[in-house]
């Protein structure tokens, strides 16, 4: 399950859908990128409105790797976030409702073995259009933890774990024509 090129082809796939999203509608729907032996798998969910919402996403992203044997995910979600200034304990403050708050895409990514998160901080024009990603130096940053890490199984699926995966996802209208990348102009 170890596929150290897949991770890094989807993590490139993801920067260019980062860039293409918020040079063209403005944000960056909430994404799953996923390597399996038959090539690339896309989720997007409905979207992300409530708690319940992003569980559902998080735990469907995990169905569509055991379902379908993803050996790479990439997800990818826009968020904000605040950091402690030097010598200082983190404000408690949420980071939707702090004053200096940072705006990112982030794209979290794992393969066996390896996992890696990339911000890549939104850069806004003085009318609140998209100039493009800035740097950020995440090498402080250690581990990250949530609903949103740890897609891949910790063991490879069996056949018969992959088939009850999938017959659940059909059950939810998740089927594989859905997952399938869409060419051309949607």
């Amino acid at each position: 399950m170890n596929n150290p090129e897949a991770l890094e082809t989807l993590l490139h796939q993801a920067r260019k859908y980062a860039e293409f999203s918020m040079r063209n509608i403005g944000h960056v729907p909430p994404t799953m990128l996923a390597m399996t032996p038959e090539g690339t798998l896309t989720f997007l969910p409905d979207g992300l409105e409530d708690e319940k919402a992003k569980t559902s996403f998080a735990n469907t992203a995990r169905m569509i790797c055991v379902g379908y044997g993803a050996t790479a995910v990439v997800m990818i979600l826009e968020s904000w976030a605040t950091f402690a200034k030097q010598g200082k304990r983190l404000d408690d403050t949420s980071p939707s409702e702090a004053m200096d708050r940072k705006e990112f895409v982030v794209l979290m990514g794992e393969t066996a073995g390896k996992k890696t998160t990339e911000f890549l901080p939104i850069l806004r024009t003085d009318a609140g259009g998209f100039f493009g990603f800035g740097e950020f130096d995440s090498s402080g940053l250690e581990g990250f933890q949530g609903r949103f890490a740890e897609m891949l199984p910790p063991i490879k699926p069996d056949k018969q774990m992959r088939e009850m995966a999938q017959m659940l996802l059909q059950a939810m209208g998740v089927t594989k024509n859905l997952l399938q990348p869409k060419h051309g102009r949607n």
